[in-house]
């Protein structure tokens, strides 16, 4: 059986738009949807954390441990073997308190990107194939999203970012999933339960296609 780990924020960990720490259930988060699309041909890993980044680091309360990089390798020798890794990952890093530029995301991505290329299984050197999973277009005009003004201009930015970690991935041969048009909730960053079936449905088909 072939084993798919997950990595990425709170979209990956099911967060429930508007809501306090609130998570959607294993029949409607795309991690439990995906291993269920793929009819048991392989093993489904979830790795997402609310709130982690790529590099930047939360000085919130409670907010240890959410830089993504940090955790990379000892994420992949801790799950080795891994056949495929999925990774939706940069929607934080739009967050104001950050004040990241789109090209500043790219540059953490590419190194992000590299490790994981780069990496070699510990049982039987083989690699692991990527898949870039487009972040979703945040929507910080919603009332909610106003209010809150964490995400405050991120939808151009976060259009930005997709484009151009697009264009990289195509230049470098790795698999790209464009999710431009995933819908997201009240709160303008975190997807619907339409979006989960959608986004569980693209990479199942993804993931077949090199099975």
């Amino acid at each position: 059986m072939k084993r798919i780990l997950c990595f990425g924020d709170s979209n990956t960990w099911g967060y429930i738009s508007g809501t306090d720490h609130l998570r959607y259930g294993t029949d409607k988060r795309w991690t439990r949807l995906l291993q269920k699309n793929l009819d048991g041909k392989c093993e489904v890993i979830e790795e997402g954390l609310n709130s982690r980044t790529f590099f930047s680091v939360d000085n919130r309360p409670g907010r240890e441990g959410r830089v993504g990089f940090d955790y990379l390798k000892p994420c992949l020798d801790t799950h080795d073997k891994i056949d495929f890794f999925v990774l939706m990952l940069g929607t934080n890093e739009l967050k104001n308190s950050y004040n990241n530029t789109a090209s500043e995301i790219l540059a953490m991505f590419v190194k992000f990107v590299n490790v994981i290329s780069q990496y070699k299984s510990q049982i039987d050197k083989s690699a692991v194939k990527l898949i870039v999973s487009g972040i979703p277009v945040v929507n910080d005009e919603t009332e909610y999203a106003k209010e809150d003004g964490m995400y405050h201009g991120a939808r151009i930015k976060s259009i930005e970012y997709n484009k151009l970690a697009k264009e990289y991935c195509l230049s470098n041969n790795i698999t790209y999933l464009e999710n431009v048009d995933l819908e997201v909730g009240i709160d303008g960053v975190h997807l619907t339960e339409q979006s989960h079936k959608m986004l569980a449905e693209r990479l199942a088909k993804a993931i077949e296609e090199q099975l």
